[in-house]
């Protein structure tokens, strides 16, 4: 879910179904299986997600954010030569490769916000298929698909008005549904937060809301100091 555009234009496709979510949580896999506050101070800790990293500058600005790309493996590995002293990575993505033992510690996801759909999948289809369309019905999971609806409003609204990187996370509870959000500044030390709760039939009503008190806080000008940072 987290690759699919919240502004996909290429109208001739559809998001036929969403299967039942994992786990949406932040995890740390480290050298020692340490937690991140038992972590040494200057300690290298791998992630280039713009997100994670703020708020790894919020937790911990002690530590070394550094730069990791590749697949899950090829990180992990990276903690196992010791070329890094820890990574973080989507407990989805780790159980669904069948190594969830290596997982050290899962983070706070009030500390560690994930982005918008993790641990989620979005099974795309051509909008003309409906035969295909139909089949994929049965896979359908309405709690889920009213999170991610959520949280992807929440990225359209702050990704597009002031180009913030945003961590969100929408949760189901029967026909309620309570949705959150944070943004940072670069460094880490200024962080906004909002959250709403309503019926599950107003959950992007409700992320609407809350990209604009996000915004009324200063999520424009904080989104000035990502832009001065790509520059």
């Amino acid at each position: 879910m987290k690759d699919v555009p919240v502004n996909d234009r290429n109208t001739r496709l559809v998001m036929a179904s969403v299967p039942e979510r994992s786990s949406p949580a932040e995890v740390l896999v480290s050298n020692g299986d340490r937690r991140l506050k038992d972590l040494a101070v200057g300690s290298s800790v791998g992630t280039s997600s713009p997100i994670r990293l703020a708020q790894l500058r919020h937790a911990r600005p002690d530590v070394k954010p550094e730069p990791v790309f590749g697949d899950v493996e090829t990180r992990i590995e990276r903690v196992d030569k010791g070329e890094l002293d820890a990574v973080i990575l989507a407990e989805a993505g780790l159980a669904k490769l069948g190594i969830a033992e290596r997982i050290s510690e899962r983070l706070s996801i009030d500390e560690f916000m994930p982005a918008a759909g993790q641990g989620a999948l979005a099974i795309v289809a051509r909008r003309d298929n409906l035969k295909v369309i139909e089949a994929l019905r049965m896979l359908e999971h309405l709690p889920t698909r009213a999170e991610v609806e959520a949280e992807r409003e929440l990225v359209r609204i702050l990704e597009e008005t002031s180009k913030v990187p945003v961590g969100t996370l929408a949760a189901v509870r029967g026909n309620q549904i309570q949705v959150k959000a944070c943004v940072l500044s670069v460094d880490g030390n200024e962080r906004l937060f909002a959250t709403r709760s309503g019926t599950t039939m107003d959950g992007t009503k409700l992320a609407h809301e809350i990209g604009e008190e996000l915004l009324s806080k200063g999520a424009g000008r904080i989104g000035e100091t990502w832009r001065n940072a790509r520059r």
